[in-house]
């Protein structure tokens, strides 16, 4: 590929027109020739990327739709922005597993569909926009409020969590953008995903328990709380009760079936076991949770945590709770 035409398709994520083509000195013939041989492969109507660029984003669900979003845009001259679900993906945030993929834009003049893309007629305030190579896309905090006028509540408190989590926003800016959209369609939904957003959840899991234990008239839980001992440091816990010296532990599947740090499961396992022993034999109780008990199973859960919560521990405390900080959910 001619460095002049490199230069465009690498600011465009991969992607170039046949006019930039022609633009960089290919002649009309060479451009079809370049297709037939599938040295270019035609992404959207007069747009094309290099086969390997095709290929090396096979397999990758954020560069794929990356491109996918930068050959519409180059159709449309460049002028809207990235926004809702797309602006999500792109950036790395938490999208639901029911999001169609479709190419969601958004522009200040203009209101259009068409095959697998939806433009959006909506202000774009500079504090709302940042760069994305040769385009620009809603910021992080911009697009989560455009998703969760959108989402079911529990998809978007999930993504804010983790957005939150990550730093790519701080609580100031999300409610910042859910102030700028006061009379917008969903905002009302919005403002109660972030009212709810905590960015001390580490995963989706403990979102979405959080959440069953807000529904179910519980108390709200701190997150994130490490047990100490005589000795130090024992274990940290995903959610706790003070009065009651309850820990929750949300239990996902994915630290036993790929682990980190080289572990095996069995290992992981027999570690979270021992780990677990340390924890009650300070007396404190622990309730596990896992994805499946936030369906039909959730009555027993509920119903152990509160009889848990109404007897208090007795007797002296063998241990420390420590707070690790406030939450990430509201500005200080």
């Amino acid at each position: 590929m001619h460095p002049a035409l490199r230069l465009v398709a690498d600011r465009q994520f991969g992607v170039f027109t046949a006019r930039d083509a022609v633009a960089a000195g290919y002649a009309p013939d060479e451009v079809q020739g370049a297709v037939a041989r599938r040295r270019w492969m035609r992404v959207r109507r007069g747009v094309y990327a290099a086969r390997e660029v095709v290929e090396a984003v096979a397999d990758d669900a954020v560069a794929a739709h990356r491109l996918a979003c930068a050959a519409v845009l180059v159709r449309l001259g460049g002028r809207p922005a990235v926004s809702h679900a797309s602006a999500a993906r792109v950036q790395g945030m938490v999208v639901p597993a029911t999001w169609d993929g479709r190419i969601r834009l958004t522009d200040e003049a203009q209101w259009r569909r068409g095959r697998g893309y939806e433009v959006a007629a909506a202000s774009l305030p500079p504090s709302h926009v940042v760069p994305l190579g040769a385009f620009r896309a809603t910021a992080p905090a911009r697009t989560l409020v455009d998703c969760a006028r959108e989402w079911t509540l529990e998809d978007a408190v999930v993504a804010m969590d983790a957005a939150l989590n990550a730093e790519l926003l701080t609580p100031a800016a999300l409610q910042a953008a859910v102030l700028d959209q006061t009379h917008w369609v969903g905002i009302g939904d919005a403002a109660r995903a972030a009212g709810l957003a905590d960015g001390r959840a580490e995963s989706p899991l403990e979102t979405l328990g959080r959440l069953r234990i807000i529904g179910s008239g519980l108390p709200v839980p701190e997150l994130q709380v490490e047990i100490h001992d005589a000795r130090g440091f024992v274990a940290r816990v995903d959610a706790w009760y003070e009065e009651a010296a309850v820990a929750v532990e949300f239990d996902g599947q994915v630290k036993y079936t790929d682990p980190r740090d080289g572990r095996s499961p069995a290992l992981v396992h027999w570690d979270e076991k021992r780990r677990e022993d340390r924890v009650r034999d300070l007396d404190v109780r622990v309730v596990r949770v896992a994805r499946a008990d936030l369906g039909p199973g959730w009555r027993r859960v509920e119903e152990r945590l509160r009889a848990l919560l109404t007897t208090p521990l007795t007797g002296p405390r063998r241990f420390t709770a420590v707070r690790l900080g406030a939450a990430l959910s509201r500005p200080a």
